[in-house]
C-alpha cells in the first residue's frame, strides 16, 4: 500500500545570466549560467489510481499537451521502467500556472517533480539526475531546485547560496520556440560567465549580472520584438535590473523589497492585461 505523496512545487527557473560557450559535435550548446528557482510555479500531486490518468488544471491548462509527447508523462514512464513491478497505476494532477514555451524551465520543471513525486511514491531509489538528463538538459538543475551555475549543456551543477531577491516575471503572451533561437543566434563562441562576487548580497549580485549576459536575448527579441516592451514596462516600474530569461519571452526584474515587486506587478498588471504578470521572489 503506498502513501499518497505531497503536492510537489515546480518553480520556474530563471537564468539571472546566460552564456553560449561552444557547440558540441551533437549539436547541443555549451552554456554556463546562473540560475535561480522561485516561490512562484506549478504545482504536481500523484495519487494512487485503478489506471494511470494525468490531468492538467491552471490558467495555461489548454495549451499543454496531455498526450506522451508531455515531459510529465515520458518523466514517469523512465521511472516506471527502472522498477515496474512497484511502480502501479498513478493519477497526476498538474496545476499549471507559468506559461509554456517561455523560457522559465516549466516543462523540465513539472518533469523533475514528476521524478521526485514518483520516486518518493513508488519508493524507486534512482539516480534521477542522470535520468532527468535524458529527458531534457534543464531536467537536471531543476531536479536541484536551487540556486545554481550550470555549465557544460546543463547537467555540471554547482550549487551557489543566493539571498533571497524579489523579481517580477512577466511574459507579453508570446511562445518562443528555442531551436529558431538558437538558429538565429549570431556568435555560439562567447566568453564565459565571471567569477561570482565574494560576498553574494543583492547589491553585489546585481553589480556582478550588470558584467554578464543573455546570449539568447538578442536573436529572441528579433523573432518576438514584443520582448522589448516587457523589459522596458519593467524599467518604468522601477527595477533595478532587468533581462529576458533563457530564451524568451518571459523577462525578469529584480526589486529592493517584495512590497516593490508587488506594486510594479500592479502596475504592468493594469498596463496589460493580457500579460502574463507575476510578482515572486528566489526561494
Amino acid at each position: 500500500m503506498h502513501a499518497p505523496a505531497p503536492a510537489e512545487h515546480a518553480p520556474a527557473k530563471i537564468n539571472l545570466a546566460l552564456h553560449v560557450t561552444g557547440r558540441r559535435a551533437d549539436g547541443y550548446h555549451l552554456l554556463e549560467s546562473l540560475a535561480v528557482f522561485t516561490e512562484f510555479g506549478d504545482r504536481l500531486t500523484v495519487a494512487p489510481a485503478a489506471e494511470d490518468s494525468f490531468v492538467v488544471t491552471g490558467p495555461f491548462a489548454a495549451h499543454v499537451p496531455v498526450d506522451a509527447g508531455n515531459l510529465v508523462i515520458r518523466a514517469r514512464d523512465a521511472l516506471r521502467a527502472l522498477a515496474p513491478a512497484s511502480a502501479t497505476p498513478v493519477a497526476i494532477t498538474l496545476e499549471k500556472n507559468l506559461p509554456i514555451a517561455s523560457g522559465i524551465g516549466g516543462g523540465s520543471s513539472d518533469a523533475a517533480a514528476a521524478l521526485r513525486a514518483l520516486s518518493r511514491h513508488w519508493r524507486i531509489d534512482a539516480d534521477l539526475a542522470s535520468l532527468g538528463l535524458k529527458l531534457g538538459a534543464d531536467v537536471p538543475m531543476c531536479l536541484s531546485a536551487r540556486s545554481l551555475v550550470a555549465r557544460g549543456i546543463g547537467e555540471l551543477l554547482e550549487p551557489v547560496s543566493l539571498p533571497s531577491l524579489p523579481l517580477v516575471l512577466v511574459n507579453p503572451g508570446v511562445a518562443v520556440s528555442t531551436p529558431e533561437v538558437f538558429r538565429a543566434l549570431a556568435n555560439r563562441e562567447n566568453p564565459a560567465l565571471p567569477p561570482l562576487p565574494a560576498a553574494l548580497e543583492a547589491a553585489s549580485v546585481v553589480d556582478w549580472l550588470r558584467t554578464t549576459r543573455n546570449d539568447l536575448e538578442a536573436p529572441a527579441r528579433m523573432l518576438a520584438p514584443i520582448i522589448g516592451d516587457a523589459l522596458d514596462a519593467l524599467d518604468r516600474s522601477g527595477a533595478q535590473f532587468t533581462r529576458m530569461s533563457g530564451s524568451g519571452a518571459t523577462c525578469f526584474g529584480l526589486f529592493d523589497s517584495r512590497t516593490k515587486a508587488d506594486a510594479a506587478a500592479a502596475s504592468i498588471r493594469a498596463g496589460s492585461p493580457g500579460w502574463f504578470v507575476a510578482a515572486t521572489a528566489t526561494a
